[in-house]
């Protein structure tokens, strides 16, 4: 069957089950990109404060 075809036929659902399908993914997808920018950010946040610290112990060494 040729895509075009089957893209059609998605198209033509009227039945409402393949938007919910669609849109339980989207939210799926959404979640999950939600927990990796979490994670990222939480990393980031460390190691910032990681040289925060570290350069006021070189300035403190210094003075």
């Amino acid at each position: 069957m040729p895509m075009r075809n089957v893209l059609k036929r998605i198209a033509s659902d009227i039945s409402g089950a393949t938007a919910v399908e669609y849109g339980l993914i989207l939210a799926m997808v959404f979640l999950a990109m939600l927990a990796a920018v979490q994670n990222f950010s939480d990393k980031t946040i460390s190691m910032w404060t990681k040289v925060s610290s570290k350069m006021e112990e070189t300035t403190e060494l210094r003075t």
